[in-house]
């Protein structure tokens, strides 16, 4: 009788001990899903002429570029959070997954180890630092995406060190492959960094030439009242002489608990062998944002005005403007 009621209370103490241990790592699992609705407002909404009769007519930036009903992605976020380490694995699914990640389905996959309580070492794919917008509709206010997020770099391979130098100032130091490469199968190699202060952020990257060649980009923004904001994003990229350069206003307005809405405007400049007069384009965005509990719906209209006729209009003739609706539900959990 005293072996087994020694035996039990040596059982009960390794369930508690291991229950305490296993409160002290926490697993979560959130993701989103999202679609929308999409129709030209001054052309057709499926390009019929020439070579281009299989493709949609739309702006050139990335995502939400079909016209109809269409999907965006599906991506489910794990993570697992340790005392000191953690892991988290961002696998995606759909058309904006797909240009996302070139159907690797992989967002982003690395483990962290936080060294001390202001240093944090992170190995593995994660999104990028630079820019204002991200990959996740989530978590920006547009659903369209800008001409500065769609030309730079979406996510890195590589080791990046995060250092808290104070309350107000960031520090963040990376050695990468190539922008977007999972795979270095050219021995080439890209450097980052990000200087923050107070919830502004000076962004660099480099690379010998192999993809983007440099950046240097700007990303902040303003409480300009206690429910005006006010969100900017520039930046300048050389390549040898090709790049681009541009800037971007985000003003939003919260008029209820449930309701906000804002606007994007962007100047964006293509460089070609060095010319800053290449082709230009000024865009503006208008976007609503309703939640109802975890469901953001988000109605959109969109202008762009190209300095070249690089669209089309109703009567299929050549012309420097764009118009959209869009109607996007984005479900987060």
């Amino acid at each position: 009788m005293k072996k087994l009621i020694t035996l039990s209370v040596l059982f009960m103490a390794t369930i508690l001990y291991a229950q305490e241990e296993t409160s002290k790592k926490k697993v979560s699992i959130s993701g989103t899903v999202d679609a929308y609705y999409k129709t030209n407002l001054t052309s057709t909404d499926r390009a019929v002429f020439g070579d281009n009769a299989d493709e949609f007519q739309s702006f050139g930036t990335s995502f939400a570029d079909e016209t109809g009903f269409a999907l965006g992605m599906a991506n489910i976020i794990a993570s697992y959070e340790g005392a000191k380490t953690g892991v988290v694995a961002d696998v995606a699914f759909g058309p904006r997954a797909d240009a996302a990640t070139g159907g690797y389905n992989l967002n982003q996959l690395y483990a962290y180890w936080n060294v001390s309580d202001g240093t944090t070492l992170t190995l593995g794919r994660f999104n990028t630092y630079l820019g204002y917008e991200v990959i996740s509709p989530a978590a920006n206010f547009n659903y369209s995406t800008s001409y500065l997020f769609s030309n730079g770099p979406f996510s890195h391979v590589g080791l990046k060190a995060d250092f808290a130098l104070s309350d107000d100032f960031s520090l963040m130091l990376a050695v990468m492959n190539a922008t977007d490469v999972n795979s270095n199968t050219t021995g080439d190699y890209a450097l980052g960094a990000q200087l923050g202060y107070a919830g502004q952020f000076l962004n660099f990257y480099y690379d010998s030439g192999v993809v983007l060649g440099f950046e240097i980009d700007y990303t902040g923004g303003f409480d300009l009242s206690d429910d005006f904001f006010l969100g900017i994003n520039g930046a300048y990229a050389d390549n040898d002489g090709n790049g681009f350069y541009g800037a971007a206003l985000y003003p939003q307005l919260k008029t209820s608990d449930d309701f906000s809405i804002g606007l994007r405007g962007e100047y964006f400049n293509w460089m070609i062998d060095g010319a800053t007069d290449e082709p230009n384009v000024f865009a503006v965005t208008l976007t609503g944002s309703y939640t109802l509990e975890n469901l953001i719906i988000k109605p959109e209209l969109r202008l762009d005005s190209n300095s070249e006729e690089v669209y089309f209009n109703s009567d299929l003739e050549p012309t420097k403007s764009l118009a959209a609706f869009t109607l996007a539900a984005i479900y987060s959990f």
